[in-house]
């Protein structure tokens, strides 16, 4: 069975540059021209990935990212957002929505080909199901939740990925390069300061616990 691909992009030209870059590939295409139409079409089509464009209009790329991410369906689904180069909030943006990867315009069908096969490839590797439980506080890898005080709690993807790794090995240090290639996969540009958020935002909904900076280095899990 082919792999498919929703496209969103408000411009007609670039639905039809990736589309047909895509189709040679062998890959199954469905379009949208904004995130409310993005939002139905992966609910109904249910893609391997979506490829989606930050800027449009009715809902942006951004907010449609929020919503996929609340979606029982959608959560898990590799995201990657199209950028243009004058958008320099979009990177930060896009990761905090949830987004997996991002892809700066113009389009090199080269690039977004070998970006795409990259995504696909990592994201059908079957991760090992495994539950890691502490005092107060268990991340089940195979109902992808976290119960932290008796509560469960939200954690988009690559957060829940991030905390899953350091909580794997209590006590070690995880270097960022080592964060940045077990979450995010070389084939991803991610600049250090994209950790950092993820890193505040999974303190900040455990109240401070278990995460540690190990200044210089990187960062570890310690259940005291």
């Amino acid at each position: 069975m082919n792999q498919k691909i929703l496209v969103v992009d408000d411009e007609e030209d670039i639905l039809d540059l990736i589309t047909y870059n895509l189709k040679r590939e062998g890959y199954t295409v469905e379009t949208a021209k904004n995130g409310k139409e993005a939002i139905k079409q992966a609910l109904y089509h249910q893609p391997d990935l979506i490829l989606m464009d930050v800027m449009m209009p009715e809902m942006d790329g951004i907010e449609a990212c929020r919503l996929m991410r609340d979606s029982q369906i959608l959560k898990n689904r590799p995201i990657v957002f199209l950028t243009a180069r004058s958008e320099e909030y979009s990177e930060l943006a896009g990761f905090d929505a949830g987004g997996d990867d991002y892809i700066i315009k113009p389009i090199k069908p080269r690039v977004l080909i070998s970006r795409i096969k990259a995504i696909l490839k990592r994201n059908q590797i079957e991760e090992k199901a495994e539950k890691f439980e502490f005092t107060n506080l268990v991340i089940d890898r195979e109902t992808f939740s976290v119960k932290f005080d008796g509560k469960i709690l939200q954690f988009p993807k690559k957060e829940f990925e991030l905390l899953s790794l350091l909580a794997s090995k209590p006590g070690k240090v995880f270097t960022r390069d080592q964060i940045l290639e077990n979450v995010w996969g070389n084939e991803v540009l991610v600049v250090d300061r994209t950790i950092d958020v993820h890193i505040r935002k999974i303190r900040e909904k455990l109240n401070d616990q278990f995460i540690y900076t190990v200044k210089g280095v990187g960062y570890k899990f310690e259940n005291e």
